[in-house]
């Protein structure tokens, strides 16, 4: 006599035979997800001056954003893909994980007790299909009108170096939302991007992309917010072409029952001689009733195993009182292998017309109308 455990086997096993069959009639067939393991770690060494106040500290991401992700890509068949993308950003000279923004406001980035974060997917947390037709996102993404400002910065955004249009109202983060480099709730449309990839450069030719997100509040929220707080929109559209890049991308949020509104608008480009690759931006911002412009120009040079960064960078108000800022940067990266690199950043920072920016945004060393200096000294590994 069979056992219950016997015919329990015997059970799945008919039931798997079955199945294997059904498929094989049908002629349908499932490719397997490519699921890859991947991330960043970036510490350095940073000193910043201004005002007659120093700090030293251990940083993360002063080269390149400090990450731990998941990825994975599958063929769907009739040249139709799905994709899905995790990824966490890391605070490796703590071991503390980054905050996230739950819904492009105020009220979505309260922040935790010390050591309380833990991990959040809040770099990149989208699943997608795709095909000829382009791909279709939904989840937390950068925005596109992020991506000008660090595909054409040599600093790529990061450490010291960061160009002067991030300080965004003079270290107001971009007002009082959270959409200037990524946002929640979010469904975005790419047209020739690599699928499941990142949109930083589009693929030759003419490329796309367009964005739509929302805050989540309910019709009956009270004053001062109001329903339509963290919705928003981006577009960004680009051509490449050999040594060539360019796009423009405008993105606007809306905050405060519409009162304060954040708009930025911005076209960057570069052009690779070979012996050196040249690089501008040029932004024109609005938080409600105010205005900002910025400029970027830099380059990179080749040199011995990795390569020479430098940029000058100015962020001013056009409707306020708030003044000027300008900034320099300049540095080397040493690659001791495809994986892992040393580096140098050396930056200034000079204020005037009343703004008080310091070198880094995110500390204030440096007076009215004052100046400030920093560098780091880094190791970065990618895997």
């Amino acid at each position: 006599m069979t056992s219950p455990c016997g015919f329990l086997a015997q059970t799945l096993r008919s039931e798997a035979r079955i199945y294997r069959a059904t498929l094989a009639a049908t002629g349908a067939s499932y490719a397997q997800s490519n699921v890859e393991l991947f991330g960043i770690l970036d510490a350095a060494y940073t000193h910043v001056t201004g005002n007659g106040v120093s700090a030293d500290k251990m940083t993360t991401s002063s080269n390149a954003s400090s990450q731990l992700g998941f990825r994975g890509i599958e063929d769907i068949g009739s040249g139709i893909k799905g994709g899905f993308w995790l990824e966490a950003g890391l605070n490796n000279d703590s071991g503390a994980g980054a905050a996230t923004n739950t819904n492009n406001q105020v009220s979505g980035k309260a922040p935790a007790a010390a050591g309380g974060q833990g991990l959040t997917f809040n770099r990149r947390s989208t699943v997608s299909v795709g095909g000829s037709f382009g791909e279709l996102r939904m989840g937390r993404d950068y925005t596109p009108q992020f991506w000008n400002l660090t595909a054409y910065d040599p600093f790529g955004t990061n450490g010291v170096g960061t160009n002067a249009m991030m300080a965004g109202a003079f270290g107001s983060n971009v007002g009082t939302g959270g959409t200037k480099v990524r946002a929640s709730n979010s469904f975005t449309y790419l047209y020739n991007h690599g699928f499941n990839a990142t949109a930083v450069a589009g693929q030759n030719g003419f490329h796309a992309m367009a964005q739509y997100f929302l805050g989540e509040n309910s019709s009956n929220i009270a004053l001062p917010a109001g329903k339509n707080d963290g919705n928003g929109y981006g577009i960004r559209v680009g051509y490449n072409a050999g040594p060539l890049t360019i796009a423009v991308a405008n993105g606007k949020t809306t905050l405060v029952n519409g009162t304060l509104n954040e708009e930025v608008t911005n076209v960057g480009g570069s052009y690779d001689l070979g012996v050196a690759k040249l690089m501008a931006q040029y932004s024109e911002d609005k938080y409600g009733t105010s205005k900002f412009n910025g400029y970027l120009l830099a380059a990179t040079v080749p040199a011995g195993p990795g390569f020479i960064r430098a940029s000058y960078s100015d962020y001013k108000a056009k409707t306020d009182s708030v003044g000027e800022v300008g900034k320099f940067a300049v540095g080397y990266v040493y690659n001791l292998s495809t994986r892992t690199a040393l580096y140098g950043t050396y930056a200034t920072v000079s204020n005037k017309n009343g703004s008080k920016v310091g070198i880094d945004f995110t500390v204030t060393p440096a007076a009215v109308n004052g100046s400030g200096s920093g560098f780091d000294l880094g190791i970065k590994h990618s895997f």
